[in-house]
């Protein structure tokens, strides 16, 4: 290898190690992503940080990097999301329908509700941004203080502000960022010539006491004694603030998901998308955790404490109607994400068992919640088969019951504080004037909430009730916009003040149909994606010699269970104006629970055909459009220094003037400059020429100066100048764009 080649390599060297440093900073700004925010585990954010960084560092041709990174980040997220292998581009349409669908979202600034999905897609594209400007930063410029000092600050602002603990980390942000520093420093003295390189190895002789004595300082700062905090701890105070907020008046934001805590309902909630559980079931139907039987006015209780009593065999021994309900015989086979954090049993109605090898199943009369353990200990089971017999409910029969509840029925679900508002009682009584049967009645209550009367489903803005103010009297009669259980609760509530037994009951929805998988269980069967989002509140109601039945007036859902009607000569496939729940989710193109609520809350949502696979839209030929022109923006940007040649290059051909000449060298100067070889104020155009002819080993750039200075100082212009100057131009573009 040539001196210079020696050369060379130490500065690459030098880069390498530079841009490294940078790297390690940035990876400083993901570690407390993991511990601040939902996400579970950053290690794929981290390969995918170093992948960018190391195709960025060996200066990749943008039409290579561009769609190696691309394909990386896509890869990635097949990762994250997907089931499907990541050579089978199937999941792409997934993909696309969820960044269309997002895209809506944030044209009508519905951020609170952006998919986890479409979140990661655009971490992804930051960290690829960043790869990017960080080598442009520390490598080409060599101005890294500011980023150093902003790393700084957001460890210290996290440290105190947060539950991050940062001791560590403001330690290797001080390593990494005084060796950049020092590297940076000795790299500007090299392109100055202060420093020459007279043998191989002899930058990294020079890098070794810089790294000796950060080093040596960084672990005196770290075990040498420190002086008690000079200020107490914000974060406690933060915390009680916040706590104070919760158990006041004001509105809270929550996650929308599955909780035990229903003692204060309210406030509003961010969608959250995470999976829980993929069920393989015949249909989509809703799958309850339990019940509870005493409103405070704020929320819900259990009136008393539970007492579970062990299942043998995986039998559950729960009725919830009455053996002469029609019913269908079904199995169901449930399994759970790693992260889902459910000690219950998630079942349909109907269940009769359940069976997971090793684990024990424990029966709550009260709740009807199913406790699952393990070794006599509580535990999450990653999965469990399901029996149990769906029922159908003959509305007939419900119009007919006798209205003669049980003592302990009536006695314990028609409970009420003796504070309700006694107008919330009168709307019960006029709703249902004009009915004179317990079905019609409660139809009649679940029917009301639409939007006819007023009534929107609503995620934001949901206030919480303050001091002497009841959750359903607030609902029903100042704002009339909520979520289910602001739907649920009002329900039950009413229900009970005419005297009616009702319940509130938790679970969740049937969730999503997932195409492209096929079920373990048979061709009869399907996969359903639940999630978070969908967590769910609905009602049951007793009737007499039936049981409990459910209903479900929050907008945008169907009744969980089927109804027919009959009679001495009723057909039992004939349907009441309630469809089954699978038949009204295909006819809604397969949407989501919670993707049909937010369409009934917000008009922006009246067309999803771009999410759904449908149709294109105005707003689907508008995204594409967009993202069309942004590509080809993107691309003209990446290729600037390209095509901006091939035009000067034009000029020139056409026997350009002195004008030409100046904006072609100007054109080289630019070049370079985007380079890291920038004419430093006091350099006259040939000690500039000589610095670059130097370190591209031409001499192009000296003689293109001489032609240039004679061509502008002097007038000459003479064809045969032209052509020598464009020639040495074009040749010294190639070379410094490889």
């Amino acid at each position: 290898m040539t001196d210079k080649g020696h050369m060379d390599f130490q500065a690459f060297i030098l880069a390498t190690i530079l841009y490294l440093s940078g790297f390690f900073l940035f990876l400083e700004w993901l570690y407390p992503v993991a511990e601040l925010t939902d996400t579970g585990n950053i290690t794929v954010f981290v390969l995918f940080a170093l992948y960018c960084f190391i195709i960025t560092l060996f200066r990749m041709k943008w039409w290579i990097s561009v769609p190696l990174k691309a394909a990386g980040m896509f890869f990635f997220m097949n990762l994250l999301y997907f089931s499907e292998a990541f050579l089978m581009l199937g999941w792409l349409k997934a993909l696309a329908g969820d960044v269309l669908f997002n895209l809506e979202l944030m044209f009508s600034q519905q951020w609170d509700a952006l998919t986890p999905m479409f979140r990661t897609l655009l971490f992804f594209i930051l960290i690829w941004l960043m790869s990017y400007l960080l080598y442009y930063w520390f490598v080409v410029i060599k101005r890294i203080f500011l980023f150093v000092l902003l790393t700084i600050l957001y460890i210290a602002v996290l440290d105190t502000f947060t539950v991050y603990q940062a001791e560590l980390a403001i330690v290797r942000a001080f390593v990494f960022s005084f060796v950049a520093l020092g590297i940076a420093h000795l790299m500007r003295e090299l392109n100055d010539g202060s420093i020459k390189l007279s043998r191989p190895g002899q930058a990294l002789v020079l890098l070794l006491p810089v790294i000796a004595v950060v080093l040596f300082v960084s672990f005196i700062g770290f075990a040498a004694p420190k002086p008690a905090p000079q200020w107490p701890d914000p974060v406690p105070f933060i915390q009680s603030a916040a706590n104070g907020a919760e158990t006041g008046g004001g509105s809270v934001v929550q996650k929308v998901g599955y909780d035990e805590d229903d003692s204060r309902l309210g406030g509003s909630f961010s969608q959250d998308y995470t999976p829980v559980f993929q069920a393989e079931a015949t249909e989509r139907q809703y799958w309850r955790i339990e019940t509870k039987d005493v409103y405070t006015g704020k929320g819900w209780e259990s009136s008393g404490e539970r007492d579970y009593q062990l299942q043998e065999d995986g039998r559950i021994s729960l009725e919830t109607f009455a053996d002469t309900v029609e019913t269908e015989s079904r199995t169901a086979l449930l399994k759970f994400q790693e992260h889902a954090d459910l000690e219950k049993l998630v079942y349909p109605y109907g269940v009769e068992s359940a069976d997971h090898p090793g684990a024990q199943f424990l029966l709550d009369d009260r709740t009807e919640a199913v406790q699952t353990r393990i070794n006599q200990k509580v535990a999450n089971l990653n999965g469990y088969s399901l029996t149990y017999e769906y029922p159908s409910f003959e509305i007939n029969r419900l119009r007919e019951a006798s209205g003669q509840d049980p003592e302990h029925i009536a006695e314990r679900y028609t409970q009420l504080p003796e504070e309700m508002p006694d107008r919330v009682r009168e709307l019960a009584e006029e709703i249902t004037a004009p009915f004179g049967n317990r079905y019609d009645q409660t139809k009649a209550v679940e029917n009301y909430f639409s939007e006819a009367n007023g009534f929107a489903y609503q995620t934001s803005n949901v206030p919480v009730p303050g001091e002497g103010q009841d959750y359903v009297d607030q609902f029903l009669f100042d704002t009339q916009a909520g979520y289910c259980d602001n739907y649920s609760t009002s329900m039950v509530v009413m229900l009970r003040s005419l005297d009616v037994p009702a319940r509130w009951v938790k679970g969740f929805t049937g969730g999503e149909r997932l195409y492209n998988q096929e079920s373990s269980l048979g061709e009869d069967y399907h996969v359903y994606e639940v999630t978070n989002s969908n967590a769910h509140s609905w009602v049951e109601v007793y009737f007499p010699e039936t049981g409990w039945v459910p209903f479900e007036p929050t907008q945008g859902f169907s009744n969980p269970s089927e109804f027919y009607t009959g009679g001495e000569d009723g057909d039992p496939g004939a349907e009441d104006e309630v469809q089954n729940p699978e038949e009204d989710e295909e006819q809604n193109n397969d949407q989501s629970d919670e993707q049909l609520q937010e369409e009934e809350a917000d008009p922006a949502f009246a067309s999803n055909e771009s999410f759904t696979g449908g149709s294109s839209s105005g707003w689907w030929q508008l995204l594409a459009a967009t993202a069309a022109a942004g590509l080809v923006v993107l691309m003209l940007y990446l290729s600037r220094f390209r095509w901006q040649t091939l035009l000067l290059e034009w000029r020139l051909r056409q026997g350009g003037d002195a004008k030409a000449c100046q904006a072609a060298y100007l054109h080289v100067m630019k070049i370079l400059e985007a380079k890291g070889w920038q004419k430093k104020p006091d350099q006259t155009l040939r000690e500039y020429a000589a610095m670059i002819d130097e370190h591209y080993d031409t001499g192009e750039m000296g003689r293109m100066t001489a032609q240039y200075e004679r061509m502008l100082y002097k007038g000459e212009a003479e064809p045969d100048h032209l052509e020598e100057l464009r020639q040495l131009w074009k040749n010294l573009i190639n070379r410094i764009l490889g």
